[in-house]
């Protein structure tokens, strides 16, 4: 593992540019793997898995609907989690061997509120350190629910339950990570983030996940789950990568 570990690391897929963002502000903004073409197949695969999906992979919040495990719903979504600079991004903030924890569909729904700022792991927390992802299936605007970050937020232990009164007004400093369709975002688990206000008549729609490090409880039980045809198609890469 070690040598597939120190291969994704030696890549120099991530521009030092983007590198110094992830570390400094805690996250970054680049395209991702799917061509700008095939965002149309993308979008209407989203679709097609979101409705055919089993009630006990549907899990509806306050403000948005998520579907689990989008490894095992189609080759549509094959190329994200092994995204090079994603993969690198995460030898970078892990610092050791990693795997994916999760990766499904979230979708926000129209004229929903804010998301309370918070942050998907602690630093004084054992299930620390996470990277996390976001691929952009609709365009990320300020009008519908575009996810914001406080940079920097992650190189201090202050979460935001235990110093914001308010955790879904608008911060002093906060940044909107927004980008056409196809676009990734890549950020620290510890810095504090959260969607805004979808104030839009359309929902906005998104593939998150997470990687943690190897020794870690997957959210996903990928093997468990995993179907054959999904099997077949699976490189070394893809295998290491899901804890196979």
């Amino acid at each position: 593992m070690d040598n597939v570990f120190n291969m994704i690391a030696a890549g120099n897929q991530l521009r030092s540019t983007e590198a110094r963002e992830l570390h400094e502000r805690g996250f970054v903004v680049l395209p991702g793997p799917m061509s700008a073409g095939s965002m149309e197949r993308v979008s209407s695969a989203y679709d097609s898995i979101v409705a055919s999906a089993m009630t006990d992979d549907v899990h509806t919040g306050s403000t948005t609907t998520r579907v689990t495990d989008f490894v095992n719903r189609g080759d549509e979504f094959d190329a994200l989690y092994v995204f090079a600079p994603l993969l690198e991004a995460c030898c970078r903030v892990i610092g050791r061997d990693f795997k994916l924890s999760s990766m499904h569909a979230r979708t926000l729904r129209p004229h929903s509120l804010a998301q309370e700022l918070h942050v998907d792991v602690r630093r004084d927390s054992t299930d620390w350190p996470l990277v996390g992802f976001i691929l952009m299936i609709d365009e990320f605007r300020s009008d519908n629910g575009a996810t914001r970050f406080v940079p920097g937020t992650h190189h201090g232990s202050d979460v935001p339950e235990q110093v914001l009164a308010d955790r879904r007004a608008d911060y002093d400093g906060q940044v909107l990570a927004s980008g056409p369709a196809g676009s990734l975002i890549i950020f620290n688990g510890s810095a504090w983030h959260g969607h805004t206000a979808n104030t839009s008549d359309a929902p906005r729609r998104s593939v998150q996940g997470a990687f943690i490090p190897r020794d870690g409880r997957a959210a996903t039980d990928f093997s468990g789950r995993m179907r054959s045809e999904t099997r077949a198609r699976l490189g070394p890469l893809a295998q290491y990568v899901l804890g196979l």
